[in-house]
């Protein structure tokens, strides 16, 4: 491990092949945090290491993943209707949803913006864009990315009480991946893995 690190900075550790952000010392250990969040663990200094921009990545993107998954992660609510300039109608809608939104009434604000979106949808074509956009269309193909190599990888969620841990880091083959758990099931019995797989992808104009 680098002899002097800053709370935050994203390493390796080898033990339990997992990416973590790097918190303090505790007596002969370092503490680190799984990213995205959860309960830390303690660390050899001796097998932990700087994290690769890969390992970086997937560990972001798997971060990503679990928050998507156990519902943490929320659309954003879409922009309120613009009224278009001289249309009775969506200056009346608008008028009263400024009155509800400072009567703190947000049901009735919401109401307001549903009925000027359907107005807009069927006197105005859609909901207008606070000023004047003009886009011109450009196909393009969605590839994977030559030049990156995929990343896979498997992580054990075996255990009664709370998950193994355990992660086989990212590998470029999926064989890679299915001996590492082979390995890990004869070492320890556990039986039950999460697999992600991750790749690049450019945009090229058609």
């Amino acid at each position: 491990m680098p002899e002097r690190l800053e709370p935050g900075t994203l390493v390796y550790d080898a033990q339990t092949r997992k990416v973590g952000e790097y918190q303090d010392r505790a007596g002969p250990y370092v503490m680190l945090r799984p990213v995205g969040g959860g309960r830390e663990w303690q660390a050899d200094p001796a097998r932990v290491r700087t994290a690769t921009l890969g390992e970086r990545l997937s560990a972001g993107l798997r971060a990503v993943n679990d928050r998507s998954r156990d519902g943490l992660l929320t659309p954003s609510p879409p922009a309120p209707p613009v009224p278009v300039t001289g249309c009775v109608t969506c200056e009346e809608l608008a008028t009263r949803r400024n009155e509800a939104r400072a009567a703190f009434d947000g049901s009735a604000e919401t109401d307001a913006n549903v009925l000027l979106r359907q107005h807009q949808g069927r006197e105005h074509g859609g909901t207008p864009a606070a000023g004047r956009r003009i886009f011109r269309y450009v196909p393009y193909s969605i590839v994977q990315d030559a030049s990156a190599q995929p990343e896979y990888e498997a992580y054990c969620v075996s255990g009664d009480e709370a998950d193994c841990g355990a992660g086989s880091g990212p590998r470029q083959a999926p064989d890679e991946v299915e001996e590492w758990q082979r390995r890990h099931t004869q070492e320890t019995r556990h039986l039950r893995y999460r697999r992600s797989f991750a790749d690049y992808a450019v945009l090229e104009r058609q």
